[in-house]
Parts: C-alpha cells; sequence; structure tokens
C-alpha cells in the first residue's frame, strides 16, 4: 500500500514535470525554464526575448536569481561579434566630437533666434502693420524658435555630460 500511495504522488509530480517541457516547447524556449513565483516560469524565447507561462499544478522550484545584471538579464546571444576597446574607444570619440559639433551648431542657431526675437518686440515687417494677426504669428513662431534650439542645446549638453 505504501508502494502505491509513494507511486501516486510521484505521478502528478511527473505529470507536471512533463506539462513544464511541454509549455517550454509551445513558448520557443531555447534554453532551461526557471521558476519565477506560484505556477509561473520564464525563459529566453528563440527571438531572443523573455517567454513567461504558467503550469497549473507544477511544483513550485528554486526561487529565480535575483542578482542584477548588467545588460538588463538578458544574455548574450552565442556568436554575438564583441568589440575590442580600442574600436570602441574610437567609436565613442568621433560620437562626442559628432555631439559637440551639433551643440555648437545648435548654439549658433539659438543666439539667431534670439537676435531674431529679440525679447519678444521684434520690429514689425512692412506687410505686419497693417496685419497684426501676422505679426502674433510670427512673434509666437519665433519664441517657438527660441524655445527648440535651447531643449536641443539643453539635450546636447546633457548627453555630452553622461559620458555615454
Amino acid at each position: 500500500m505504501q508502494v502505491a500511495l509513494s507511486c501516486a504522488l510521484a505521478l502528478p509530480l511527473a505529470a507536471a514535470a512533463a506539462t513544464v517541457a511541454e509549455k517550454a516547447r509551445e513558448s520557443g524556449c531555447s534554453n532551461k525554464p526557471v521558476y519565477v513565483a506560484g505556477e509561473t516560469y520564464r525563459c529566453m524565447n528563440e527571438s531572443g526575448f523573455m517567454a513567461y507561462f504558467n503550469v497549473p499544478g507544477a511544483p513550485a522550484g528554486t526561487p529565480p536569481d535575483s542578482t542584477p545584471r548588467k545588460n538588463g538579464g538578458t544574455p548574450t546571444p552565442a556568436g554575438f561579434p564583441k568589440v575590442d576597446p580600442a574600436t570602441q574607444k574610437g567609436r565613442d570619440d568621433v560620437r562626442r566630437k559628432v555631439l559637440g559639433d551639433e551643440l555648437a551648431t545648435e548654439e549658433k542657431l539659438l543666439a539667431e533666434a534670439r537676435v531674431a526675437y529679440a525679447d519678444g518686440a521684434p520690429a514689425a515687417l512692412p506687410e505686419e502693420k497693417t496685419n497684426v494677426e501676422k505679426y502674433r504669428e510670427r512673434i509666437a513662431k519665433l519664441r517657438q524658435s527660441v524655445s527648440v534650439h535651447e531643449k536641443n542645446v539643453e539635450a546636447l549638453k546633457k548627453e555630452l555630460a553622461s559620458g555615454k
């Protein structure tokens, strides 16, 4: 009787384990599923994305590895090309130069936009003297131009400061 009872208990566990494997195949897992919590498992699918699936009645596995990963938890695929440090440094230097050039251009455009805006009171053009609405539209466009260039300068400075 004891043998029959232990076999009866082992049968649902084996069925559940087979179900985890089946669900993993259905989800397109490319690695072994990892227990998350409750009846939930996760794995990396063939597209490189995390796949989550539930297996009702499956035995609780070991808690997942909660150590933070540098790249957000996505493993680098096998055969993924590596860049040597010297090449990466060269790319970073080029990127900083491009950002520096863009910053200089944006600062020049901002200065020009501020001069044209003239603190919100630019001289009215001849056709604007008779049409006040045209003057207001031009002031709004100039104000928007100043705002856009200020935001661009701020973003470029932030990007250069981050050193990424």
